[in-house]
């Protein structure tokens, strides 16, 4: 078995459930505290043991790039005297790993978006880390459904329970439970119908897979929304190539395409911080008291 190196992030988006603040601007790049949420992403690959990572982007998206990249002029100013950890922290940017990136030319769904990852992940097993889905916790997700993938050596997907009324925002799988945390998955099914669910386990923002699913995805015809949905494919691997692994992760998520979520994530992290937290924690409860 290949040990799992490679990631993609899916990042080409328009972020258009947090318009006017993507108007200009990808929504990889919001930040969070001191931190944009794509840096979290990439960031919980590398503590997976990740070292190699493809970004998909979307045109108008080079500011990622950026972010990844070595910056002299601001390198030469950090060097000045007691600005030594701002430029140790940028430095850390530029080296967290391998970084490649590639165009999506057209928006035609995140099963369209992962097949242009095939050239780089060529033979080996690798994760998907969708582009709007922070996790935060002291055990990676990423991590967690490498694990799962050794264990058990099929494909995996990070999955939480969700409210019922909410399943047909998501997805729906089939599972049978293994051990602990583990579920077997024979079936799933993007933005089910009302009576379609087959349960209110749906995947948030993490899955590993093999490179069968290219063939599968090659012949996916768009379904909802009119994409192609990577749901769909990976439906049918579990269908007709031994099944899937569900993982229900441990971890805090954040769906940065909600503007609710973003607040959330911003309030949360702030409160653990290591610079401004306890600070914050005092406004808060200064703040609190005029509700």
């Amino acid at each position: 078995m290949k040990p799992v190196t490679k990631a993609v992030i899916p990042a080409a988006g328009l972020g258009t459930r947090v318009l006017p603040a993507t108007k200009a601007m990808p929504k990889g790049m919001l930040p969070i505290v001191d931190k944009p949420a794509i840096q979290y992403l990439v960031e919980e690959a590398v503590r997976s043991g990740v070292t190699d990572i493809l970004i998909i982007l979307g045109r108008n998206q080079s500011i990622i790039e950026d972010h990844f990249d070595r910056c002299p002029e601001l390198e030469e100013k950090l060097a000045a005297p007691g600005k030594e950890k701002l430029l140790e922290e940028c430095l850390g940017i530029a080296n967290l790993a391998n970084l490649y990136f590639v165009r999506q030319k057209q928006t035609l769904g995140l099963g369209h978006a992962v097949s242009t990852a095939k050239a780089f992940t060529g033979d080996d097993p690798f994760l998907v880390i969708y582009g709007d889905d922070v996790i935060i916790g002291e055990d990676p997700v990423c991590a967690q459904l490498i694990r799962a993938y050794e264990e058990f050596g099929r494909p995996a997907a990070g999955v939480c329970a969700v409210p019922w009324e909410d399943v047909s925002r998501y997805c729906s799988l089939k599972t049978t439970p293994i051990h602990d945390n583990y579920f077997f998955v024979d079936d799933m099914i993007e933005k089910p119908k009302k009576g379609q669910e087959f349960s209110n386990y749906s995947i948030l923002g993490r899955v590993l897979l093999t490179p069968e699913i290219y063939d599968l995805l090659a012949r996916t015809k768009p379904g909802a929304g009119g994409e192609i949905q990577l749901t769909d494919a990976m439906a049918e691997y579990a269908r007709t190539k031994g099944g899937m692994t569900a993982v229900a992760f441990t971890g805090k998520h954040y769906d940065m395409g909600n503007k609710l979520c973003v607040a959330q994530a911003q309030v949360e992290l702030a409160l653990a911080h290591p610079e401004i937290g306890p600070a914050f924690r005092e406004y808060l409860k200064e703040f609190c008291k005029t509700l």
